[in-house]
């Protein structure tokens, strides 16, 4: 059973590897947009992503979910990482509030 340190660390990997997956219409990683939510692992270190999506009915729900899971393709295949399970959640809605400062840069919004 893995130690809360290597936890720590490998929710942190998965984190990196989540800021390669762009939202495909805003062109902007879904880590720095604030779509992820949070990371849960359990004991045999698989993942739950809870995450969430700009808008309910977006079209490229199914891609964003795909292009999370094979972001973590190679941490699985190095052993590091089990299972991969992506929850989409609606509470509590996003908000452009909950981007970055770098995507709210990126994107030219303004507070």
């Amino acid at each position: 059973m893995p130690t809360e340190q290597e936890l720590r660390e490998t929710k942190d990997r998965v984190m990196a590897e989540l800021e390669n997956v762009i939202d495909p219409e805003l062109g902007i990683d879904i880590v720095n947009l604030g779509l992820v939510y949070d990371v849960h692992l359990d004991e045999h270190v698989n993942a739950e992503i809870e995450m969430t999506l700009t808008a309910m009915g977006c079209p490229l729900a199914g891609t964003i979910v795909s292009d999370v899971k094979n972001s973590l393709k190679e941490l699985q295949e190095l052993g590091e990482l089990g299972d991969v399970e992506v929850n989409i959640v609606w509470s509590p809605p996003w908000t452009k509030d909950k981007m970055s400062r770098y995507a709210k840069i990126a994107l030219g919004v303004t507070d």
